[in-house]
């Protein structure tokens, strides 16, 4: 698996910057279907075959993830 099938920088940022609320319901849906398949592929693809830059990303949602999870439990809201 290559960087190539993962979701692009770009697309990633202009789903931040853009507002929620000028977003078709279709546009929201198509970003969490394409986030949740580049999160699958970023798991499935070892660190060693990644990019320094998709190696980094990756790394740092996994953690910012494993930090939420964490809040999550300590206020009760976890599984």
């Amino acid at each position: 698996m290559s960087d190539s099938l993962r979701k692009p920088f770009s697309d990633r940022v202009e789903e931040k910057i853009t507002p929620d609320s000028s977003k078709s319901t279709v546009d929201k849906a198509k970003e969490n279907v394409t986030t949740a398949a580049d999160r699958f592929a970023g798991e499935m693809q070892p660190d060693s075959s990644k990019s320094s830059t998709q190696e980094g990303f990756d790394k740092s949602r996994r953690e910012k993830d494993t930090i939420v999870d964490k809040v999550k439990n300590a206020v009760g809201l976890g599984n």
